[in-house]
């Protein structure tokens, strides 16, 4: 899967959202011969984006993954303006800034562009219908790329979990230690992906851009395979957590979305058709569960560290 990456030779990243789950990953990453380049917030600011070609120039950047976006879903009903800004108007200044340079963009993009009601497993071209500002802004922000006359690669993925940053995976072991009983969303269905899975894709995709110059714009779904509910999900990681010592709640009931309701709707079924990407990239993310019991064991072992 990585063969593609050991042969770059000096190349220079722009990753934004840097000390984001997947940001983190692909600094962490850092494939031979490739340079990463993720300024803090301080430096690029996504909500009010500084001269881009300056930046570009001055770092000698190569390709532009955008990992950076506003991603409080509920949040975002309330604050429409500064997730439109983040994630509809900085891609598309980042894409005509990658346009006016002559290097590609790899955009990661949600699954919460889907209609609410709607039936997966959702390909690319499948109808958007978001149905919530989270989702029309992200929505738009794809088609701020596609529409920059840059080289680009718009990249959806769902549910994305780490060892790093806030996710639904620490979330639960962190519930899990607090609580004896946890209701949990049985009636979504989705895919968990783990951000180290997803950056490694996302550096393959772009070390293609960066390679060969023939490579057409495009949308691909990327996700690890299979598909669960947040409640298998959870029973998943207290399977795993308590393998390694974590207290563990004594009942996990499965409640239907009606029973917790939020602001901010989400898709039922979230199911991502990842096949194009495999064809053209030879992409084949592993199954979800083995990337969160690593997730879960990468956490355990953090743990250990700080006790001794």
């Amino acid at each position: 899967m990585l063969e593609i990456l050991v042969r770059l030779m000096a190349e220079t990243w722009l990753v934004t959202g840097g000390s984001g789950q997947v940001g983190i990953a692909l600094r962490r990453l850092a494939p031979a011969g490739v340079t990463i380049v993720a300024p803090g917030r301080d430096v690029l600011d996504m909500a009010a984006l500084p001269d881009l070609d300056v930046l570009i120039a001055r770092e000698s950047i190569t390709a532009i993954i955008n990992c950076a976006a506003y991603t409080a879903v509920d949040k975002a009903e309330c604050e429409p303006e500064l997730a439109h800004a983040i994630n509809a108007v900085a891609p598309g200044r980042l894409a005509a800034a990658a346009a006016r340079a002559g290097i590609p963009i790899v955009h990661v993009s949600t699954d919460y562009v889907f209609a609410a009601d709607g039936m997966g497993p959702w390909a690319e071209d499948g109808a958007i219908a978001p149905a919530s500002v989270y989702g029309a802004s992200k929505a738009a922000g794809e088609a701020a790329v596609r529409a920059s006359g840059a080289r680009h690669a718009v990249v959806r993925t769902a549910w994305v979990v780490s060892a790093d940053g806030n996710n639904f995976v620490k979330t639960m072991l962190r519930l899990g230690g607090e609580r004896d009983v946890l209701n949990i969303v049985a009636d979504q269905i989705g895919t968990p992906t783990h951000a180290g899975d997803l950056a490694t894709a996302l550096a393959m995709v772009t070390a293609r851009f960066t390679s060969d110059s023939d490579q057409r714009s495009g949308l691909w779904h990327c996700a690890n395979t299979g598909e669960t509910t947040w409640h298998g999900l959870a029973e998943h990681v207290f399977a795993e957590a308590a393998r390694h010592g974590f207290k563990t709640p004594a009942a996990v009931n499965a409640i239907p979305t009606a029973d917790y309701p939020t602001p901010a709707r989400r898709p039922m079924d979230s199911r991502l058709d990842c096949r194009r990407i495999a064809q053209d990239f030879g992409i084949r993310l592993r199954p979800w569960q083995d990337a969160v019991t690593e997730i879960v064991a990468t956490l355990a072992a953090q743990q250990q560290e700080q006790i001794a």
